[in-house]
């Protein structure tokens, strides 16, 4: 298993062994919701188009590919006795207020992804990246990640934009595989985190990913699609075949209690 650099809510790493067999042959892999780039590193696609709606990931993935030294400079620095509520708030109100270059701004996403609470990534319309302190005793330095998602980036001539879903799925064509892993439905009302970057992402917007991966799939693309069990339910998906795999989902971050949970993959017929 290739490991991410970023910590990443609902990333593939735990059920990646289960979700590779759904992935067919293709010429590229085209993910509309790149999260965590989990599926990038353990997949053998030919070229990658990967994007999202968070301009600050995508920003993150680019300077990796392109300017990874600097980075790897810059961000170490910010680890060096960085680990203190104090230095944590100071590089948080410098991160959302914009005023450093790329590869800096790069640098403090790796490291407030590192040094915030679980790992989470969210936005405040008005004060921007607002996820508090996390805590933890020594935050892990990802140098080995990084170096290996900058050399797949380059080896594949990956592409990353920042981009609505839409937009991405419109790029792909005969041949491409797409691999949408969007915010899931929530499965109770206790579960019903719907936030992706800093808008909403309810059942309009699955019923309109639906029906842009069904129009994908009429220009010769072969489709894959994570969701919540929940989802199934809907029907909103259910122009595609399903199956269900199972993951582990946390409880409590104090006790480290797991349970599983089931998850549905969304694929179309062309798919063998």
């Amino acid at each position: 298993m290739n490991r991410s650099p970023l910590k990443w809510a609902g990333s593939k790493a735990g059920v990646m062994d289960q979700l590779i067999y759904f992935l067919p042959t293709g010429n590229r892999l085209v993910e509309p919701f790149v999260g965590s780039g989990t599926v990038f590193l353990n997949t053998d696609y030919k070229t990658y188009l990967l994007c999202d709606i968070n301009p600050d990931l995508i920003l993150f993935f680019i300077k990796v590919k392109n300017s990874m030294e600097k980075l790897l400079r810059y961000a170490r620095e910010l680890f060096t006795n960085g680990n203190t509520p104090e230095k944590f708030y100071e590089i948080r109100t410098a991160f959302n207020s914009g005023n450093y270059s790329s590869y800096q701004k790069a640098a403090m996403f790796l490291y407030l992804n590192r040094h915030c609470f679980n790992g989470l990534c969210r936005y405040s319309e008005l004060s921007g990246f607002n996820v508090p302190f996390g805590k933890y005793k020594q935050p892990y330095f990802p140098d080995k990640e990084l170096r290996l998602f900058s050399e797949k980036a380059n080896d594949t001539g990956a592409v990353f934009l920042c981009c609505d879903f839409s937009e991405c799925i419109e790029m792909a064509g005969d041949g491409d595989v797409i691999y949408a892993d969007p915010p899931y439905v929530p499965i109770s009302g206790s579960s019903s985190f719907t936030k992706y970057y800093s808008s909403e992402f309810g059942l309009p917007e699955h019923e309109r990913l639906s029906n842009e991966l069904s129009y994908a799939k009429t220009r010769g693309c072969r489709i894959v699609a994570s969701n919540s069990e929940a989802a199934i339910k809907t029907k909103i998906y259910s122009q595609f075949e399903c199956e269900t795999i199972d993951a582990n989902r946390s409880i409590s971050r104090a006790t480290g209690v797991d349970k599983t949970a089931k998850e549905a993959i969304f694929t179309t017929t062309n798919n063998i």
